[in-house]
């Protein structure tokens, strides 16, 4: 994508905001499987001059058949997700501009959706390679209030959906703490003695979490978060033991989307260095491979199939996600 001057105000391409827009239930026509895998060297240096000969899947530890191969080159349809909550209002323009290097960093065939959610979930633009438009949106950004973010996820996959034959991924910038998550861990919370309240969360065991996972996983998207320091719980003023719960099982449930779905999550330790790490996250996806096969116990048994990929040389390391439940 071309190198855009970062004049917000000159911009005054439409920006699409639909409201609770529900996309249709996504389906897989097939029991084939989609991997985003990379590889680096034993100094963590990407390689992206693999062909499919070089890699081997292996499902529940047999051997399965790879159907198909994109290079690290292909491009990629991307969810630009945007919390635009009231705890984001203090570093707003901040905000802006860090994703703005993101746009800069992408490549001229790269389609971006751009997604803003606070106490609403906004469609600012559908998927184009204009890099304008997606400026614009991403300037136009605005809101106040609680954070829908696993709604907001949701609302993401449904639209990835839509990109048939694409490579799919979401960048969602937020502190994590989804509304409605951390008002149910409040009310488990409330019945648990204080002595158990540190280890009283499973951050996994949360249905809107595995819904997310399950979609995702019949999509092959990858979902890389940048959690924002306003939820760190070591940032936390003063908390109860209960706060830190909340706040611990917000950020661990963020790390395992990255997880689960072959991504890696960024911390943002400082504001200053938002800008670096969205256009780290741009320069992974540059360095990803794309691989399907067809599992060769394609039963849909709801239970978890491990996966590994290995590469033809021993001195590289590849990286994917862990498994999928056979939903």
């Amino acid at each position: 994508m071309r190198r855009l001057a970062l004049i917000f105000a000159l911009f005054s391409a439409f920006a699409f905001v639909v409201e609770g827009q529900i996309d249709d239930p996504i389906s897989v026509e097939s029991a084939i499987v989609r991997l985003n895998v990379g590889v680096v060297d034993r100094q963590g240096r990407p390689i992206t001059d693999l062909e499919r000969s070089s890699f081997t899947v292996f499902e529940d530890g047999v051997k399965q058949q790879i159907v198909g191969f994109e290079p690290s080159t292909a491009p990629f349809s991307v969810v630009l997700m945007l919390d635009m909550s009231g705890s984001t209002l203090p570093f707003r323009q901040v905000l802006k501009q860090a994703a703005a290097r993101f746009v800069y960093a992408l490549g001229p065939e790269d389609r971006v959706a751009v997604v803003e959610f606070y106490d609403r979930i906004n469609l600012r633009n559908d998927f184009t390679t204009d890099g304008k438009t997606i400026l614009h949106s991403i300037d136009a950004s605005n809101g106040r209030g609680k954070t829908r973010l696993y709604e907001a996820l949701d609302f993401a996959l449904g639209k990835l959906s839509r990109e048939k034959g694409r490579r799919k991924a979401i960048i969602v910038l937020s502190d994590g703490v989804d509304s409605l998550a951390q008002s149910v861990d409040r009310d488990q919370l409330a019945a648990i003695p204080d002595e158990k309240v540190p280890n009283a969360i499973t951050p996994d065991i949360y249905g809107p979490l595995n819904d997310i996972l399950s979609k995702a996983d019949k999509l092959g998207a990858s979902i890389y978060p940048l959690a924002l320091p306003t939820g760190d719980p070591a940032k936390l003023a003063d908390p109860t033991a209960r706060q830190i719960a909340m706040f611990q099982a917000a950020r661990e449930r963020f790390a395992f989307l990255a997880q689960r779905t072959g991504a890696t999550i960024r911390t943002i330790n400082r504001l200053e260095d938002m800008g670096r790490l969205y256009a780290e996250v741009a320069a992974d996806l540059r360095t990803l491979y794309t691989i399907d096969y067809q599992p060769a116990n394609d039963k849909r048994d709801g239970k978890w199939h491990a996966i590994k990929v290995e590469v033809a040389a021993p001195d590289l390391i590849s990286r994917t996600r862990t498994g999928y439940f056979a939903r």
